[in-house]
């Protein structure tokens, strides 16, 4: 556990306002003090991990399991529309606290959480040729 974590202190227990919605042995799953929409759970393992460079791929696969079986309760606690399962890191990615977590968005046609894309983008098609290569490059090294 980190020290001033609040996703620490709810896996320990330690904040009694939590809206817990699930525990098991490698996870907790929580309502968000601000809920994006009604039924927005956010997802964290027990062990504290910053990020997804930090994730062992162990802990991973549960988080996997345990998300697809949140959705499923998720659609049948509030019959959304649709659904988005969003987790990010850093700054940039609006990551705010430092701990993992995998949010369950519920949504709706009109919902107030919006588009989360851009309507289009305008990369060469060299740029994204470039990446293609050096992402597949690095996916064979991180395979040997």
């Amino acid at each position: 556990m980190e020290a001033q974590c609040p996703f620490c202190e709810i896996v320990e227990n330690e904040d009694p306002d939590a809206r817990e919605v699930y525990r098991d042995s490698g996870a907790v799953a929580f309502f968000p003090i601000e809920p994006a929409t009604l039924g927005h759970t956010l997802l964290v393992p027990r062990i504290h991990v910053p990020d997804i460079w930090d994730l062992p791929e162990e802990i991973a696969a549960h988080l996997g399991i345990v998300s697809v079986r949140l959705a499923t309760a998720i659609r049948r606690a509030v019959a959304p529309e649709g659904l988005n399962v969003i987790q990010s890191n850093g700054a940039a990615a609006t990551q705010t606290v430092p701990h993992l977590h995998i949010h369950l968005v519920p949504r709706w046609t009109g919902d107030a959480v919006g588009r989360i894309w851009p309507p289009e983008t305008h990369y060469s098609k060299e740029q994204k040729d470039d990446v293609w290569d050096s992402l597949k490059t690095e996916m064979r090294s991180l395979e040997q």
